[in-house]
């Protein structure tokens, strides 16, 4: 595959790397020539390289980093907990304060011209209505600290998923002021419904009514591939001048809602 992003040879890591997005994205950053170093709690299959992780825990995060070792041109967040039946603490410390202490952790190894690109969702929407309560976890530095908020405030944490998601969109918006610095992007994607091992228990949860009805105008639900490509298009170094931003890969969700053409 022609590499007109510019990927051959970054050593990238990719969360998630089992199924869904993640192995999806790990799969296609192979194809373009990188190095791709995959983290999961599940082993994973025709990954060239490895590492089982458990973002629920401080001491297998630091394990995994120890193993990546340096340098790392990319990272992947894609590993995510849907909620229930996952407890509201453990989502999201798998979606945000795990995933965030893998990052930091991660940056000391990340030259001038990396990224970090986390998937989010796109029922993360109005976290902006929600910045007083989500700077609480977002100012948090460290896993224990982070783990300590979630604890002492379960009745912010409710679903756990919502929160985790609007917790990512925050945090990206927040600590990419800092990492730019560094010469690091930092960024995140708002995916809509998506065909992924995790759409049963949200329909179990929500109801598949009503996850179908934030696909929008394009009356369908994505492909992982299709989610994919935006998280590799942003961490490119096509994409040198972007950071900060969350990328609502929803076919129009959020432009349709807030005109009120849904």
């Amino acid at each position: 595959m022609l590499d007109v992003l510019r990927y051959e040879g970054k050593r990238v890591v990719v969360t998630g790397c089992a199924s869904g997005m993640g192995a999806a994205t790990a799969k296609i950053l192979s194809e373009v020539g990188a190095q791709v170093v995959g983290l999961d709690v599940k082993e994973a299959k025709d990954i060239a390289e490895f590492i089982q992780i458990d973002l629920r825990s401080k001491a297998s995060i630091e394990e995994a980093v120890a193993k990546i070792g340096g340098p790392v041109d990319a990272v992947f967040s894609v590993a995510g907990l849907p909620g229930p039946p996952f407890s509201d603490v453990d989502t999201v410390l798998v979606n945000f304060v795990g995933a965030r202490h893998l990052i930091e952790s991660l940056v000391p190894v990340m030259p001038a011209g990396s990224a970090v690109v986390c998937v989010a969702s796109n029922a993360g929407l109005g976290w902006q209505q929600n910045l007083e309560v989500l700077m609480e976890v977002v100012s948090t530095v460290g896993f224990d600290a982070g783990l300590a908020w979630c604890e002492a405030n379960p009745d912010k944490i409710v679903g756990g998923y919502a929160p985790s998601k609007q917790l990512t969109n925050a945090w990206v918006a927040f600590r990419a002021v800092d990492l730019i610095k560094k010469g690091i992007r930092l960024n995140c994607t708002n995916p809509g419904p998506t065909d992924t091992a995790m759409m049963g228990d949200f329909e179990k949860q929500a109801g598949k009514e009503l996850i179908d009805a934030f696909v929008g105008p394009s009356g369908r639900r994505s492909t992982p591939e299709e989610q994919a490509w935006p998280l590799i298009f942003l961490n490119s170094p096509r994409s040198s001048y972007v950071s900060g931003e969350a990328l609502h890969t929803d076919a129009g969700f959020l432009g349709a809602m807030v005109t009120g053409r849904l």
